[in-house]
């Protein structure tokens, strides 16, 4: 485990909250993050980048930022470009790679062609597109806003109606609609942190899926660590994991969900390349099983700006 000098990190601006659907997450992650910086002895300020924000931080001597906003503006390239512009090191992946991972029908195409495996899917942009899908894949199906994260505006529909009733809920929250078929089997997410793939977790909740309340509020979710695979499984799964950040070019950090059907073969579902960092998140679970306390995770992400400098 790497050891880092605080006075190393200067300056540091710690991103969060925001203007997306996930903005409460990302205040409860910034406010960790933050105050787990400050008890290591950095120099560190939180800024909320809602509103007008920015004119205010640009007055602000910053030698690197702490990037754990969530979702649209803080995840997908946006922010990553005004730091790149104001050469600025961040944590996290950079541009492209951001705005990809945000794109769940766009990363679902690069890594179907590159062949690998991931649930079968379509896009809904009209009611007669429902109709099509429900031939086409059958039910249940899982309906998605495409750029959205922490299950904001999902919904597993096991009829037409259900199917027309989700798309147009979706909508509220993307221009942009991914429908997936539904995998029936164990839900598994693994964690990413300077390039080293962290213990599988095995997630349970008595939901129909791993939803908002699931992930965020429900006391009942259980997450299993050690995963319940075993070694040739949990390795296969990892190495699925690295090839699918590789391929959208993950830098820094990132957690990927994969499912894994009743014959044992594993779908990937998506990528996130700023993912929670609440008390109820799987990152810091991941590295405790490995005895990465809450402020050592920090510090190793943070640290991953240092090599932006060279």
């Amino acid at each position: 485990m790497k050891k880092y000098n605080p006075k190393d990190f200067g300056r540091v601006a710690v991103f969060f909250g925001g203007e997306s659907a996930e903005r409460e997450v990302s205040l409860n992650s910034g406010k960790m993050v933050l105050q787990a910086l400050l008890d290591a002895g950095v120099d560190a300020f939180g800024v909320d980048t809602k509103g007008n924000w920015l004119a205010k931080f640009l007055t602000e001597k910053v030698d690197r930022v702490f990037n754990i906003l969530h979702g649209r503006g803080g995840e997908d390239g946006c922010i990553q470009g005004l730091l790149e512009t104001l050469k600025i090191p961040y944590t996290g992946s950079g541009i492209l790679a951001s705005a990809l991972a945000m794109d769940k029908l766009r990363t679902k195409q690069i890594w179907s062609s590159f062949g690998l495996p991931t649930p079968r899917y379509a896009m809904l942009v009209t009611e007669e597109d429902c109709n099509q899908v429900a031939d086409r894949l059958g039910f249940p199906l899982i309906v998605k806003p495409s750029h959205e994260g922490s299950s904001v505006g999902m919904a597993k529909v096991n009829t037409l109606v259900e199917l027309i009733d989700a798309w147009r809920e979706a909508l509220i929250y993307d221009k942009e609609v991914l429908v997936e078929e539904w995998i029936t089997g164990a839900e598994f997410t693994v964690s990413m942190v300077d390039n080293e793939v962290l213990p599988a977790i095995r997630l349970g909740t008595t939901h129909s899926f791993y939803d908002y309340d699931a992930k965020y509020i429900a006391a009942d979710t259980v997450y299993q660590i050690p995963c319940g695979l075993d070694v040739q499984k949990e390795d296969e799964l990892k190495a699925l994991v690295k090839k699918s950040c590789q391929l959208i070019n993950v830098e820094g950090w990132g957690r990927v969900d994969v499912m894994q059907n009743q014959q044992g073969d594993f779908y990937l579902l998506e990528v996130n390349t700023a993912p929670g960092m609440t008390d109820h998140s799987l990152v810091p679970m991941a590295a405790r099983a490995i005895g990465m306390n809450y402020q050592q995770l920090v510090l190793t992400i943070l640290g991953t700006t240092l090599e932006q400098e060279g």
